[in-house]
């Protein structure tokens, strides 16, 4: 299924999302030390904010923040990695780190960080192709900033 986006006003939000982002506001400026503290401060729970905080992000964040962490899935075939690499430099992303697991029962997890302010295509458009590629089973976005 192909992940897409909304722009929403904040008075339509869910209180737990709201809260969410105020959770993360508070993280970047310092002026909580953990998570915990963050939740405690704005009444949210933990668990509400790990479910929302890879989803929720101020619009001007995202313009700036054009870095996204992917992690793949892939069978232990040689040449797999390749192939999703080259369709990610064909594409315009550049891999800024990689990570990649000892195959275990025939797949072998990679994740990997990609600057993509320059795709020629959209990010979502780069994830189904990654999904495209035979011999990957799962592709998941982790993280983006």
């Amino acid at each position: 299924m192909k992940e897409r986006y909304y722009l929403v006003r904040e008075d339509i939000l869910p209180e737990a999302v709201i809260k969410t982002m105020h959770v993360k506001q508070l993280l970047a400026a310092g002026d909580v030390k953990t998570v915990h503290e963050a939740v405690e401060q704005v009444g949210l729970s933990r668990s509400a904010f790990y479910k929302y905080k890879d989803g929720i992000h101020l619009i001007n964040q995202l313009e700036r923040e054009r870095i996204v962490t992917i992690s793949i899935d892939l069978e232990h075939r040689s040449g797999m990695l390749s192939k999703v690499l080259s369709l990610v430099a064909g594409l315009g992303g550049n891999v800024l780190t990689m990570h990649q697991s000892i195959p275990l029962q025939g797949i072998a997890n990679v994740v990997i960080s990609v600057e993509i302010s320059r795709l020629s295509e959209g990010l979502g458009d780069m994830l189904e192709g990654m999904k495209g590629v035979s011999g990957v089973k799962r592709v998941h976005m982790i993280g983006q900033g």
